[in-house]
């Protein structure tokens, strides 16, 4: 007998709230945070204007893992958390490249990946003592 709404039941529904909540926390891929740790980038991310809409009006950013946070006691908490060691031991291997690619399927010898040197960016009351010092 079928339900009386018509509609089916099942697993379908879970499959798809659980693909719902892995994209909704999803966060930008290694090479992109790469590509925002250049001078040029993280100047402009590190002096966003103020935003009513993100945390903190976008003043406290963690440009290796791309979060945004409420005041600077909590991304100092997040400067020793687990989460963001995590993310600078990834970030210090070299982003992959089409030329590692075209190695890896075998148009070349393999060389390993360079080790990039990552360090936790520093505080905005740091680098005005550093500024008033300097």
């Amino acid at each position: 007998m079928s339900p009386r709404n018509g509609r089916r039941t099942g697993a379908h529904r879970a499959r798809s709230v659980a693909r719902q909540l892995k994209t909704k926390r999803r966060r930008r891929d290694l090479d992109e945070i790469h590509r925002d740790l250049r001078p040029e980038n993280a100047a402009r991310l590190l002096r966003q204007e103020p935003d009513p809409d993100l945390p903190g009006c976008a003043r406290f950013y963690c440009l290796h893992c791309a979060r945004y946070f409420v005041d600077l006691t909590s991304m100092k908490e997040h400067f020793r958390s687990k989460v963001h060691k995590k993310r600078l031991k990834q970030l210090r291997e070299a982003p992959y490249t089409q030329e590692e690619a075209e190695r890896a399927a075998g148009m070349g010898s393999y060389i390993p990946p360079e080790k990039v040197e990552v360090q936790t960016q520093p505080l905005e009351e740091e680098v005005t003592e550093m500024e008033a010092s300097g």
